[in-house]
């Protein structure tokens, strides 16, 4: 892809975020989830690419729009495929919360990894963490070991954990080795993120959340030179099915960075609400404020994007 067309997808997230924000705080997690679907799928349709979702919001018999197997763009260009959020963390765009945002990632044909809609247990750090922490230690070694990595005492470091049950022993091991805990509700891509931006105030991410997420981290991760590795982790015997029936024939393999997203990849991403890697829609009269990122990982080029929106000006897709 010598196109670098996540300058041009990013228009894309813009308009799913500014459509998912205006839902903020109502209390109907489906209602924005979809507003950020529609207006992802009407905008993608101005891209001049032949794509294919390879991880979207669900199977085609499931949802509507943005499928897996959906073909989106003009039709004319770059074949390419594409991994969708409309919106990571509907819930929390739902109640107001931190860290919703509007996600693409997207590769060449293979660049990147199709996992089913399961759990995932994940470790992401920075570039300090990359060959240092591994998802097969326990979290204490891999605190001790960042923190000499970032020659830093285990205590100054924050971990961002899911605050969910299924990831109770990893909170409390954090909290017995001395580390610093941010629990958040949801939106793990973003956490993952902002372990690779030194402002943000998050070292290490941690635990279970879910598998299509850890790609679009991954992905991202890979352009910011930061580190991921991955495990499915299914509930049940139907996460097992389902996991088989996608493909997956070894449930204890580890995932690096570099096998969830193998190709050369390009990622976007809007904030809906503010959080820990970017700030959400701000409406004004007339129009409104945009923050987002662009990530390229063949040049690991880092854009971050403020766009003004004069609603009486915006294209019609």
């Amino acid at each position: 892809m010598d196109r670098n067309l996540a300058l041009e997808v990013v228009r894309v997230t813009e308009a799913a975020a500014l459509a998912c924000a205006r839902l903020m705080g109502r209390g109907d997690d489906t209602a924005a989830e979809m507003a950020g679907v529609q207006a992802m799928r009407k905008a993608f349709g101005a891209i001049r690419v032949r794509g294919t979702v390879i991880i979207g919001e669900g199977e085609e018999d499931e949802v509507p729009l943005l499928y897996d197997g959906e073909r989106l763009g003009t039709g004319s260009g770059p074949k390419i495929e594409i991994a969708v959020d409309a919106l990571e963390g509907a819930t929390i765009c739902a109640t107001g919360g931190a860290n919703a945002m509007s996600i693409i990632a997207i590769s060449e044909p293979g660049g990147l990894l199709r996992v089913p809609p399961i759990y995932m247990d994940k470790i992401a750090a920075g570039s300090e963490g990359r060959g240092v922490v591994d998802l097969d230690r326990s979290p204490t070694d891999n605190l001790h070991a960042l923190a000499e990595a970032k020659g830093v005492y285990v205590q100054d470091l924050t971990v961002a954990v899911l605050d969910r049950p299924r990831n109770t022993a990893v909170i409390e091991e954090v909290r017995r080795a001395g580390a610093r805990i941010r629990l958040v509700r949801d939106g793990d891509v973003a956490t993952a993120l902002a372990t690779a931006k030194g402002d943000a105030g998050i070292d290490l991410h941690l635990g279970i959340g879910g598998a299509i997420q850890g790609v679009l981290a991954a992905a991202a991760l890979k352009c910011m030179g930061g580190e991921l590795q991955a495990r499915l982790a299914p509930r049940d015997d139907r996460d097992a099915i389902v996991a088989s029936e996608g493909g997956v024939e070894d449930l204890r393999r580890k995932y690096t960075r570099d096998e969830l997203a193998p190709g050369a990849v390009m990622f976007a991403a809007t904030g809906v609400t503010s959080g820990d890697y970017l700030r959400g829609v701000r409406f004004f009269r007339g129009g409104a404020l945009t923050n987002s990122v662009v990530m390229r990982s063949r040049s690991q080029t880092i854009r971050f994007i403020e766009a003004i929106h004069h609603f009486d000006f915006k294209p019609t897709y």
